[in-house]
């Protein structure tokens, strides 16, 4: 067994022999890809009714593509775990206004004070996750389109004033447990982020995938960098979902490589590119009622790129528990990538 000082020396020089390779990677990709065809309307409608993943899992089902987790995915993704590194890719409880925060989240404390002379204190938390602020996971009840939610089911059956009664977040009460990837598109691209002229396109990701030379597949979590942190940088005063916003993020003609490798989540700091030229307000967001892949939206992933960049690998172990809300449309959530 080599000395600890051998250990460390071995580290660093793969962590910068990583970053070599990156910054390699960086020179050789193409900086445009905006010559590609890109889909038109009606294949993109074709990808989200044709290529449906609707009672692929039974017809009751609500846990959807995470049912490709299996026993013997999960066990090798614990097997990618070495270093025993681990990083958040949660955002902080967003508590501040600001442009990028219109509803800020409450927090409010009570001071209980004893006789005895010790005491507690306690906590309120009040926010409404949903939107582009919070890092949280959407369930499968939460977006649908002229077709229905996931299933073909109606909302009007399943939302309560109550909670919903169809796939809510509880379906995956044992967690979201896998093998994560990450695509890193400013790195390969060579910039900083990603701009509202240029969006991230299907046949980029495969691009990305093959130069950072890992494979997504069957069950892996696809978590795709963009560059939010430096975007919003320049860029202070825009709100990524404000209606009818121009916003950077994902196009449309990325769903068939998340159908195509059949992911179990797609993960995203950055979200759909708007607007679009199709009849879809979200299209990327269709993954979750066509294919049943849940949304981990708003992720901080600038620290895990850095993270990927070090250890000279793009595969991780991937936990994501959600909290447990009976008819909850989704849940806030801290994931934690491991190395």
């Amino acid at each position: 067994m080599p000395a600890p000082c051998a250990r460390t020396s071995a580290m660093v020089k793969a962590r910068v022999a990583g970053r070599a390779l990156s910054s390699a990677r960086r020179k050789e990709a193409p900086m445009s890809n905006d010559e590609r065809a890109l889909p038109t309307s009606d294949e993109v409608t074709s990808w989200l009714t044709e290529r449906r993943n609707w009672g692929r899992w039974g017809d009751d089902d609500s846990r959807g593509a995470v049912n490709l987790i299996t026993d013997e995915k999960r066990r090798a993704a614990f097997g990618l775990v070495q270093q025993a590194r681990v990083v958040s890719i949660s955002r902080d409880y967003p508590k501040d206004p600001g442009p990028t925060n219109p509803v800020p989240a409450q927090h409010f404390l009570r001071r209980n004070v004893r006789e005895s002379g010790g005491g507690s204190v306690v906590d309120y938390y009040g926010f409404i996750f949903h939107g582009h602020t919070h890092t949280h996971l959407d369930a499968l009840c939460h977006v649908w389109d002229k077709n229905g939610a996931w299933q073909g089911r109606d909302p009007s059956e399943f939302i309560t004033g109550d909670g919903v009664t169809y796939a809510d977040v509880t379906a995956w009460d044992t967690g979201i447990i896998t093998r994560g990837v990450l695509l890193d598109v400013p790195g390969h691209r060579g910039t900083d982020y990603v701009t509202t002229d240029r969006p991230v396109h299907g046949w980029e990701l495969e691009e990305i995938a093959e130069a950072q030379g890992v494979g997504v597949g069957s069950g892996d979590a696809l978590l795709v960098y963009s560059g939010r942190e430096a975007y919003q940088a320049d860029n202070p005063e825009q709100f990524l979902g404000e209606a009818g916003s121009t916003t950077p993020g994902l196009h449309a003609s990325c769903l068939p490589f998340v159908r195509d490798n059949d992911v179990s989540l797609l993960g995203w700091d950055m979200m759909d590119a708007k607007p679009n030229d199709y009849d879809y307000p979200w299209a990327m967001h269709g993954v979750i009622y066509a294919y049943g892949v849940p949304l981990l939206d708003n992720a901080l992933l600038q620290p895990l790129a850095e993270a990927c960049a070090e250890e000279g690998r793009y595969e991780f172990l991937l936990i994501i528990s959600p909290l447990k809300v009976p008819g909850g449309t989704g849940s806030p959530v801290n994931p934690l990538a491991i190395f």
